[in-house]
Protein backbone atom coordinates (compact mmCIF):
# COMPACT_ATOMS: atom_id res chain seq x y z
CA UNK A 1 0.00 0.00 0.00
CA UNK A 2 1.51 3.39 -0.90
CA UNK A 3 1.52 6.83 1.53
CA UNK A 4 -0.63 8.03 -0.45
CA UNK A 5 -3.28 5.11 0.16
CA UNK A 6 -2.71 4.83 3.56
CA UNK A 7 -3.33 8.52 4.51
CA UNK A 8 -6.37 8.29 2.34
CA UNK A 9 -7.79 4.60 4.47
CA UNK A 10 -11.17 4.92 6.56
CA UNK A 11 -8.90 3.86 9.61
CA UNK A 12 -6.35 6.72 9.48
CA UNK A 13 -9.09 9.45 8.65
CA UNK A 14 -11.08 8.27 11.55
CA UNK A 15 -8.00 8.57 14.46
CA UNK A 16 -6.51 11.80 12.60
CA UNK A 17 -10.43 13.42 12.83
CA UNK A 18 -10.03 12.58 16.17
CA UNK A 19 -6.63 13.53 17.25
CA UNK A 20 -6.23 16.58 15.01
CA UNK A 21 -9.46 18.09 16.12
CA UNK A 22 -7.55 17.84 20.00
CA UNK A 23 -4.20 17.97 19.09
CA UNK A 24 -2.51 18.50 22.46
CA UNK A 25 -4.37 15.87 24.47
CA UNK A 26 -3.36 12.44 24.40
CA UNK A 27 -5.43 9.02 23.57
CA UNK A 28 -5.19 5.22 24.54
CA UNK A 29 -5.70 2.62 22.12
CA UNK A 30 -9.02 1.83 23.96
CA UNK A 31 -10.33 5.87 24.02
CA UNK A 32 -9.27 6.48 20.47
CA UNK A 33 -11.21 2.82 20.13
CA UNK A 34 -14.16 4.19 21.56
CA UNK A 35 -13.99 7.75 19.08
CA UNK A 36 -13.67 6.09 15.85
CA UNK A 37 -15.71 3.08 16.49
CA UNK A 38 -13.22 0.92 15.38
CA UNK A 39 -11.84 -2.02 16.77
CA UNK A 40 -8.63 -1.83 19.59
CA UNK A 41 -6.87 -4.52 16.75
CA UNK A 42 -7.26 -2.51 13.83
CA UNK A 43 -6.08 0.80 15.91
CA UNK A 44 -3.83 -0.43 17.52
CA UNK A 45 -1.84 -1.52 14.23
CA UNK A 46 -2.76 2.03 12.72
CA UNK A 47 -1.43 4.19 15.70
CA UNK A 48 1.90 2.00 15.18
CA UNK A 49 1.98 2.99 11.13
CA UNK A 50 1.55 6.57 12.42
CA UNK A 51 4.29 6.70 15.27
CA UNK A 52 6.60 5.13 12.66
CA UNK A 53 5.80 7.91 9.97
CA UNK A 54 6.11 10.68 12.62
CA UNK A 55 2.59 11.89 12.52
CA UNK A 56 1.68 10.45 16.07
CA UNK A 57 4.20 10.86 18.96
CA UNK A 58 4.19 8.27 21.68
CA UNK A 59 3.97 9.49 25.64
CA UNK A 60 6.25 8.08 28.71
CA UNK A 61 3.79 6.75 31.00
CA UNK A 62 4.03 4.76 34.67
CA UNK A 63 4.31 1.01 34.36
CA UNK A 64 0.45 0.61 35.95
CA UNK A 65 -0.62 3.25 32.78
CA UNK A 66 -2.01 2.81 29.36
CA UNK A 67 0.15 3.61 26.78
CA UNK A 68 -0.63 6.93 25.01
CA UNK A 69 -0.21 9.00 22.36
CA UNK A 70 -0.74 12.52 20.65
CA UNK A 71 -0.37 14.53 17.80
CA UNK A 72 2.98 15.31 16.68
CA UNK A 73 3.25 18.94 16.36
CA UNK A 74 7.17 18.38 15.38
CA UNK A 75 6.31 16.63 12.66
CA UNK A 76 7.18 18.58 9.03
CA UNK A 77 4.09 18.49 7.64
CA UNK A 78 1.90 18.87 10.49
CA UNK A 79 0.62 21.92 9.41
CA UNK A 80 0.25 20.77 6.37
CA UNK A 81 -1.95 17.73 6.81
CA UNK A 82 -3.93 19.16 9.48
CA UNK A 83 -4.84 21.56 6.42
CA UNK A 84 -5.97 18.96 4.85
CA UNK A 85 -8.14 17.20 6.73
CA UNK A 86 -9.64 20.41 8.12
CA UNK A 87 -10.07 20.75 4.40
CA UNK A 88 -11.83 16.77 3.65
CA UNK A 89 -12.68 14.60 5.65
CA UNK A 90 -12.49 16.23 9.47
CA UNK A 91 -14.53 18.46 8.80
CA UNK A 92 -15.28 19.93 4.89
CA UNK A 93 -17.03 16.50 4.10
CA UNK A 94 -19.00 16.46 6.78
CA UNK A 95 -20.42 20.03 7.17
CA UNK A 96 -20.83 19.69 3.20
CA UNK A 97 -23.16 16.08 3.86
CA UNK A 98 -24.93 18.01 6.48
CA UNK A 99 -26.04 21.01 4.63
CA UNK A 100 -26.63 19.14 1.21
CA UNK A 101 -28.88 17.03 2.91
CA UNK A 102 -30.76 19.05 5.55
CA UNK A 103 -30.62 22.31 4.21
CA UNK A 104 -30.79 21.86 0.41
CA UNK A 105 -33.61 23.93 -0.50
CA UNK A 106 -32.09 27.22 1.60
CA UNK A 107 -28.66 26.95 1.24
CA UNK A 108 -26.59 28.75 -2.03
CA UNK A 109 -23.09 29.04 -0.68
CA UNK A 110 -21.25 27.72 2.58
CA UNK A 111 -17.34 28.40 3.04
CA UNK A 112 -15.39 27.37 6.13
CA UNK A 113 -13.90 30.51 6.96
CA UNK A 114 -11.06 28.99 9.38
CA UNK A 115 -9.91 27.16 12.06
CA UNK A 116 -8.61 29.31 15.75
CA UNK A 117 -6.28 27.76 18.29
CA UNK A 118 -9.36 26.31 20.69
CA UNK A 119 -10.47 24.37 17.44
CA UNK A 120 -13.58 26.36 16.64
CA UNK A 121 -14.77 26.20 12.98
CA UNK A 122 -15.56 29.00 11.66
CA UNK A 123 -18.74 28.76 8.89
CA UNK A 124 -20.29 31.65 6.62
CA UNK A 125 -23.81 30.42 5.20
CA UNK A 126 -25.15 32.21 2.41
CA UNK A 127 -29.24 31.43 2.04
CA UNK A 128 -31.36 31.97 -1.17
CA UNK A 129 -35.09 32.76 -1.43
CA UNK A 130 -35.63 30.48 1.79
CA UNK A 131 -33.79 30.81 4.86
CA UNK A 132 -32.53 28.24 7.01
CA UNK A 133 -34.71 27.62 9.68
CA UNK A 134 -32.76 28.97 12.91
CA UNK A 135 -33.69 26.39 15.76
CA UNK A 136 -33.28 23.74 12.83
CA UNK A 137 -29.99 24.69 11.96
CA UNK A 138 -28.70 24.97 15.49
CA UNK A 139 -29.59 21.63 16.59
CA UNK A 140 -27.64 20.26 13.11
CA UNK A 141 -24.58 21.70 14.07
CA UNK A 142 -24.79 21.39 17.67
CA UNK A 143 -25.23 17.46 16.31
CA UNK A 144 -22.40 17.70 14.21
CA UNK A 145 -19.91 19.63 16.47
CA UNK A 146 -20.53 16.48 18.97
CA UNK A 147 -19.39 14.50 15.56
CA UNK A 148 -16.41 16.41 14.85
CA UNK A 149 -15.40 17.04 18.18
CA UNK A 150 -14.92 20.79 17.50
CA UNK A 151 -17.28 23.86 18.14
CA UNK A 152 -18.69 25.44 14.78
CA UNK A 153 -19.47 29.33 15.28
CA UNK A 154 -22.14 29.92 12.31
CA UNK A 155 -22.91 33.29 10.26
CA UNK A 156 -26.13 32.38 8.02
CA UNK A 157 -26.23 35.83 5.44
CA UNK A 158 -28.38 36.48 2.20
CA UNK A 159 -26.89 35.87 -0.94
CA UNK A 160 -27.57 39.81 -1.01
CA UNK A 161 -25.41 40.83 1.51
CA UNK A 162 -22.68 38.46 0.61
CA UNK A 163 -22.87 40.46 -2.90
CA UNK A 164 -22.90 43.47 -1.18
CA UNK A 165 -19.94 42.87 1.37
CA UNK A 166 -17.37 45.42 1.13
CA UNK A 167 -13.71 45.67 2.03
CA UNK A 168 -14.17 47.16 5.58
CA UNK A 169 -16.83 44.27 6.64
CA UNK A 170 -14.87 41.55 8.56
CA UNK A 171 -16.79 38.97 6.90
CA UNK A 172 -15.31 39.92 3.43
CA UNK A 173 -11.52 40.28 5.48
CA UNK A 174 -11.83 36.28 6.22
CA UNK A 175 -13.52 35.20 3.32
CA UNK A 176 -10.27 36.54 1.18
CA UNK A 177 -7.73 35.05 3.82
CA UNK A 178 -6.16 32.12 3.05
CA UNK A 179 -7.59 29.92 5.76
CA UNK A 180 -10.92 30.29 3.56
CA UNK A 181 -12.28 28.04 1.05
CA UNK A 182 -15.72 26.78 -0.58
CA UNK A 183 -17.83 24.03 0.30
CA UNK A 184 -20.68 24.57 -1.92
CA UNK A 185 -20.68 26.31 -4.61
CA UNK A 186 -23.73 28.15 -6.11
CA UNK A 187 -25.49 25.07 -8.07
CA UNK A 188 -24.68 22.66 -5.90
CA UNK A 189 -28.10 22.79 -3.89
CA UNK A 190 -31.58 22.79 -4.81
CA UNK A 191 -32.02 26.20 -3.37
CA UNK A 192 -33.04 29.27 -5.68
CA UNK A 193 -32.04 32.65 -5.64
CA UNK A 194 -35.03 35.34 -3.97
CA UNK A 195 -37.13 36.80 -7.32
CA UNK A 196 -35.55 40.35 -5.82
CA UNK A 197 -32.06 39.17 -6.67
CA UNK A 198 -33.13 37.45 -9.75
CA UNK A 199 -34.49 40.32 -10.82
CA UNK A 200 -31.00 42.66 -10.05
CA UNK A 201 -29.55 40.14 -12.19
CA UNK A 202 -31.53 40.13 -15.56
CA UNK A 203 -31.48 43.74 -15.01
CA UNK A 204 -27.61 44.07 -14.78
CA UNK A 205 -27.38 41.89 -17.64
CA UNK A 206 -29.58 43.66 -20.05
CA UNK A 207 -27.50 47.11 -19.12
CA UNK A 208 -24.23 45.60 -19.63
CA UNK A 209 -25.82 43.97 -23.19
CA UNK A 210 -26.96 47.99 -24.15
CA UNK A 211 -23.75 48.96 -23.40
CA UNK A 212 -21.66 46.50 -25.39
CA UNK A 213 -24.22 47.68 -28.48
CA UNK A 214 -23.33 51.47 -27.81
Amino acid sequence: MSAADFLLSPAVQKLMQVVYADPDQSFSVNELAQRTKLEPGEVDQTVEHLVKSGILARLKVKAEEPETVKADRSFVFYGELRSIALKSFAAAEPIRTMLRSKFKNSVVRAFVLGEDDDNVIELLIVHGAITPDEAAMTEACKKLSKTLHRHLQVHVISMARLNGLTSRDALAAKLAAASAFEIIAQGDTKAQLSTERLGLLQSAKKKLAALSRS
